[in-house]
This record gives C-alpha cells, structure tokens and sequence, in this order.
C-alpha cells in the first residue's frame, strides 16, 4: 500500500518542484538570450574548463553532463559548429572520442559564467540562509547519491 505525502512533506516536495524547475528556466533563459548557450550547453562547457587540458572522453563527459551519448553527440556537435570546442581522438585508446575546449570557447564561458554567477547568487544564494543552503546541499547530495 501507498504511503501518501502529509501535508507538509506535500508543502515542501511541492516548493522544491516548483522551485528548482523556475531556477533551472531562469539560467537556461538567461544563457539563451545573453550568450545563445542553453545551460546544459553551459554544463559541459564548465566540465570541459575544471580538466586540466580542457578535455575530456566523451563517455566521461555524458555522465558528468547528465546527458545519453546520443544527446552529447548532438550538442558537441552544435558547439563545435561554432568553435567552442574541437573533438578528438583520446591519446590512450584511439576509438576513444574527446571533446577539447577551444580558445573561444573559453571566451564565451568566461563571459557566460559571470552573468550565471549573478543569476545564481541573486536567484539562490543570497536568497537562502546560509544554514538552510547548507541543509539543501546536503539533502540534494544524498537524493544524488541515492539515485546513483
């Protein structure tokens, strides 16, 4: 049998459905009109810069990117179109397929994420109390590590 929501675990699953998916369009939107990046074309940006040749295996980049091979192949291939990364063949396994972060690609991500940066620090964080941002880190990091 079904063990229905209370009230208030409805109230607060409700909050966070509501919340995150408005968040989530916010910073899409913003990428969209300021930079014509989605943000899960953000995402793999950012990925790619944190390596330290800015480049990564492909199947290592769809997991970390939360995205099927097949959707990373599409989007590699859209920023690729405009320069923002290169592919390549992986040094240690040549069937392997990297991506690489090029030079504008880095321009624009470094102009992209200061206006995440604001969206981000305006829409969340300043928003939240710093013990209640804390306590969604961890409760988000345990949904995360549950579902992996």
């Amino acid at each position: 049998m079904t063990e229905w929501l209370d009230d208030e675990q409805q109230r607060d699953w409700r909050a966070f459905i509501e919340g995150s998916v408005r968040f989530i369009e916010t910073l899409d939107r913003e990428l969209r009109l300021r930079h014509e990046l989605t943000l899960a074309d953000f995402e793999i940006l950012v990925r790619l810069s944190e390596e330290p040749d800015e480049s990564m295996r492909m199947s290592d980049l769809a997991q970390l990117a939360y995205h099927s091979r097949s959707r990373l192949s599409h989007r590699i291939r859209r920023l690729e179109e405009r320069g923002l990364i290169r592919r390549g063949t992986a040094t240690d396994d040549k069937r392997g397929v990297t991506a690489h972060l090029t030079k504008s690609g880095r321009t624009v991500l470094r102009r992209a994420a200061r206006d995440n940066l604001k969206v981000v620090r305006e829409g969340f964080v300043d928003l939240i109390d710093p013990a209640d941002l804390r306590a969604v880190g961890r409760a988000l990091r345990a949904v995360t590590a549950g579902l992996t």
